[in-house]
């Protein structure tokens, strides 16, 4: 953002001196803090637990693939066939959440994937882990881009990448604790009232789901425009600011949903999100098998080590979105760390048989894939307005989550012809250099990168 859009200029054209630029902007940031550290806790809290329980079959498979026979294709068509779930409800939820408001929303999503989640305990045939898989999906549909919906009512775009990524790190933090925290369960518990331990598993890690839902209804407001805890000037400047990059987009950003579908640049969008939630799927879906196939044997040491990759990928997503918003830059911000998360996944083959090797692999495609989240999901705002906030946002994470459904399908049935991890990983790979050859023949769309 340049102080030419803060602040005013003398009969000259040469810019007068401001006290908005001295006073209110400090102001204003100690009021987007009070904003971060008021509702961004809880919705991080919310995305770890959905990972958490979206994710959870990577490690529980290694229990119940032997105890109900599944194959490696069975189990790579359940993982994916949430994201089938998912996809189609993703435009309608954001839709929905745009009507009637983010509390009910979100109340509605986390009640009913919890249920799904739990209920994945009794599954005892393929069918049965299908059925639920894709009803975790629909129930979870829409959660992730009403929370990037939601944040544009609050956040204004320059200071967005920022607030995206703590909101993602989410995603490395549910990888740092749900690999131990399964890991524990699964050892811990197996064998308890006759259960096994990805029973216990499921149900553990299927309950707070719904008691956070509650937790979200009580706690969050719909808009600025309704909360009681800021006061009339905070609310006024929230809404103001974000009546400024209205104006800001102006003809360049589209208005109605009808214009999002017709523009090829959405689709180039679509195509790096689609790499970036595969490469995403493959790190949560694969990566226990990949330390377990390294050698490591102990169920609780599989867990431990996988946090390893999303530990150190945590910082780094932080760091290039805090330096995104600094330089005001977003596409290269997205597509440097993607090749880096793709040069990860081109390597893990040749060390797969090494376990230090492979964490270290495996910690460059997790660090690449994740530190282009914040700056890339910054990037669909900057092109939309009024109406089509919504569904175009939606429709980019739809694209992407396309990926996921289809992916795991594919990968599980390359394990199981080829008996080894690898053709999946250089799949993995593909997808995110072919991503961000996409955004580069979109060059002229996306030439400033900038909010």
């Amino acid at each position: 953002m340049t102080n030419d859009a803060i602040t005013p200029r003398d009969a000259s054209g040469s810019q007068a001196p401001s006290a908005r630029t001295h006073l209110v902007e400090p102001e204003n940031d100690l009021l987007y803090r009070r904003v971060l550290w008021r509702i961004m806790p809880l919705l991080v809290i919310c995305y770890i637990v959905a990972f958490i329980d979206r994710s959870n079959v990577g490690i529980a498979k290694i229990q119940f693939m032997g105890d109900l026979g599944f194959t490696n294709a069975q189990y790579g068509f359940g993982a994916g066939i949430f994201y089938l779930g998912y996809v189609l409800l993703e435009i309608p939820s954001n839709q929905w959440l745009a009507k009637i408001g983010a509390r009910i929303t979100i109340l509605r999503i986390m009640i009913f994937w919890g249920i799904c989640c739990t209920l994945m305990a009794w599954m005892s045939t393929a069918p049965h882990f299908y059925a639920l898989r894709f009803l975790l999906g629909a129930a979870e549909a829409g959660f992730f881009p009403g929370v990037l919906l939601y944040l544009t009512f609050w956040i204004p775009a320059r200071r967005r990448a920022r607030f995206n990524a703590i909101f993602l790190a989410a995603i490395p933090v549910a990888g740092m604790l749900g690999g131990p925290l399964a890991g524990l369960i699964m050892s811990g518990m197996d064998g308890v009232w006759g259960w096994r331990g990805w029973q216990w598993l499921f149900v553990l890690e299927g309950l707070p789901a719904i008691l956070l839902g509650l937790v979200a209804y009580a706690v969050l407001d719909d808009k600025p425009s309704d909360c009681r805890w800021l006061a009339e000037h905070e609310r006024a400047q929230i809404m103001a600011d974000a009546s400024a990059d209205a104006r800001k987009l102006g003809d360049g950003a589209h208005a109605t949903f009808g214009a999002v579908l017709a523009d090829p640049a959405f689709y180039a969008l679509g195509l790096l999100g689609f790499g970036i939630m595969v490469s995403t799927g493959g790190i949560f879906f694969w990566l226990p098998t990949i330390i377990d196939k390294s050698g490591v044997e102990n169920l609780r040491d599989v867990g431990l080590l996988s946090a390893l990759p999303f530990i150190i990928a945590v910082f780094f997503q932080y760091f290039i979105a805090r330096r995104s918003d600094r330089l005001q830059e977003r596409r290269w911000h997205t597509l440097i760390p993607a090749l880096v998360g793709a040069v990860g996944w081109s390597l893990l083959p040749f060390v797969a048989q090494n376990t230090s090797l492979a964490l270290i692999a495996l910690a460059v495609a997790t660090s690449g894939t994740f530190s282009a989240m914040g700056p890339f999901w910054s990037l669909p705002s900057t092109m939309l307005s009024g109406p089509a906030m919504a569904g175009g946002i939606a429709l980019v994470t739809t694209l992407a989550g396309l990926g996921n459904f289809l992916s795991p399908i594919l990968v599980g049935w390359l394990v199981d012809r080829t008996g080894s991890l690898a053709a999946g990983q250089f799949y993995f790979a593909g997808l995110l250099a072919l991503g961000t050859a996409g955004i580069l023949v979109s060059q002229r769309r996306f030439s400033s990168g900038t909010d």
